[in-house]
């Protein structure tokens, strides 16, 4: 008898073929697909395909609300976050608690032991590794997911290059418009800019001062939630000549600091909510991931007595580190953990 498997349907062309692969290696085939918010006219739409895409495989698929528990675990953190002046990871967020949280135990609600995203990232049961296509990959992602759920987890497209599963896709009649449609956006609640939920929430828009990093005031800027670390336009600096940066933000003050590319020069930082794959202490050949889109550091790690709290020092410095960010820590291509930045 043909083992099931729960598969992750978002109607794109990733999750699609991800479903016609593992029916092509003699899983038998079910489908959920994930109400995670509220945006008018996504849901039905993205729903449709699933059903075609059902329809052609001839397996059941499942609609999952999980709009209440997304917006308490990733909406409200997005936001809430952004208010304490931090800057958060609404996908790493998501990947641990809804994606590889909620859809494994309505798989075990099911009687299904496996599971499966159209995610870009290796998984041996033991650990979570990058994909073969470097440009997509997700192993960033996922390194806040829980260590006992990674013996469940099945990832086809791991070993596929994007344009490999476009060109697959479009091999096949009915799945032809899967291989040609719209990339999602990353973060699926935000159509353009995250500053348009926040004003939903409260007023993004009071005016603050600039200070320099010894409390000078030396310009205004347009509202604290504006700013990420790292950023320099949108604000003023009284008699400057060279580019100034967001150094940090402070809330409580409405103020933001600013200084000089120089001053955003990190080469240690600490870190909290630590997830590990193996312990980090013991790694020899440890590097670091600070943002998504960064090449990874040589590091070490000392951590705290309790495992909760590390210290991280950087063999070469980054620019822009922000706190609220996931540091995810890799040996080689191997995900062997991850903590926020603190």
């Amino acid at each position: 008898m043909a083992k099931k498997i729960l598969v992750g349907m978002s109607g794109g062309v990733d999750s699609t073929v991800t479903a016609v692969l593992l029916q092509e290696a003699g899983y038998e085939v079910v489908g959920v697909y994930m109400k995670l918010h509220e945006k008018e006219g996504y849901h039905e739409e993205n729903f449709k395909r699933v059903e075609r895409v059902a329809q052609y495989l001839n397996i059941s698929v499942h609609f999952l609300d999980l709009s209440q528990e997304f917006k308490k675990e990733v909406y409200d953190y997005f936001v809430e976050t952004y208010q304490a002046g931090l800057t958060p990871n609404p996908c790493v967020m998501c990947n641990r608690t809804i994606k590889f949280g909620k859809m494994v135990e309505f798989a075990s609600s099911l009687g299904i032991e496996k599971v499966a995203t159209g995610h870009y990232l290796r998984c041996d049961g033991e650990f979570f590794y990058m994909a073969k296509d470097k440009s997509k990959d997700q192993s960033y992602f996922v390194a806040q997911v829980r260590k006992e759920i990674l013996p469940r987890l099945v990832f086809p497209l791991g070993e596929w290059l994007k344009e490999d599963v476009k060109a697959y896709a479009a091999k096949i009649a009915p799945l032809q418009s899967f291989a040609t449609q719209k990339e999602s956006s990353e973060i699926c609640f935000v159509e353009n800019d995250y500053t348009e939920i926040l004003e939903r929430h409260m007023d993004i828009d009071r005016e603050g001062e600039t200070v320099y990093a010894d409390g000078t005031v030396v310009g205004k800027h347009k509202g604290y939630m504006h700013y990420t670390i790292g950023k320099r336009r949108g604000f003023t600096v009284d008699g400057a000549h060279d580019p100034h940066f967001v150094l940090a933000i402070k809330p409580e003050s409405n103020q933001v600091v600013v200084g000089k590319r120089a001053e955003l020069e990190v080469m240690n930082f600490e870190i909290e909510k630590i997830n590990q794959f193996k312990p980090l202490g013991t790694s020899k050949v440890l590097s670091v991931k600070v943002r998504y889109r960064t090449q990874s550091i040589p590091c070490r790690i000392s951590l705290d007595s309790q495992d909760n709290r590390a210290t991280v020092e950087l063999d070469s410095p980054v620019f822009g580190l922000a706190f609220g960010q996931v540091a995810v820590f890799y040996e080689g291509e191997k995900v062997v953990g991850s903590g926020i930045i603190c």
